[in-house]
């Protein structure tokens, strides 16, 4: 499964700690959520769009490694770019033990909700999908909203089902 990552997850040294079997595959792009810091940081609608407070954290200064190798010279912005409100740099991670990252993520407590959008080819051709954890602002302490009333997973779901969310993968350099 390819999972988009973004802050501790980004870090090989973080993901060797929680998985025996991954591969950072490439540097990739949600577009259509922003990020949000509170405890730890989560993703939020744009504020434009019923995500509440229009502050999100992490600027384009913000980098995390594009591969496995280490190599400085291969970084890739992290959190939103600068540009746009609503996209969030960051890198898919590959991996079958999604177990264990729904552990980490708190998803059986509901801290986190994991979610599938399209997934698409730096064309922007579809060519599956990816897996995106949402964190519960309330939770987090983060400012922002998730529109209804229903339980937390079901608006992520609700709110995503009517937006245009997606994970783009980068061309490579």
């Amino acid at each position: 499964m390819d999972v988009f990552v973004y802050g501790t997850l980004t870090e090989p040294e973080r993901v060797r700690e929680l998985l025996d079997s991954f591969a950072f595959v490439g540097a990739a792009t949600l577009v259509g959520l922003r990020v949000v810091e509170g405890r730890y940081p989560t993703l939020a609608l744009p504020a434009a769009d019923g995500g509440a407070d229009a502050t999100a954290v992490g600027d384009a200064g913000d980098t995390a490694d594009s591969t496995d190798s280490g190599d400085s010279t291969d970084r890739v912005p992290t959190h939103r770019t600068a540009e746009v409100d609503a996209a969030v740099g960051g890198r898919l991670l590959r991996t079958d033990e999604v177990d264990a990252l729904d552990a980490y993520e708190g998803v059986a407590d509901d801290l986190y909700t994991r979610v599938a959008v399209p997934l698409l080819a730096p064309d922007g051709t579809q060519r599956g999908e990816a897996a995106v954890y949402v964190g519960d602002p309330d939770r987090l302490g983060a400012a922002a909203t998730w529109p209804g009333t229903a339980p937390f997973p079901e608006r992520v779901r609700a709110a995503l089902a009517e937006r245009r969310v997606t994970v783009r993968e980068r061309p490579e350099r």
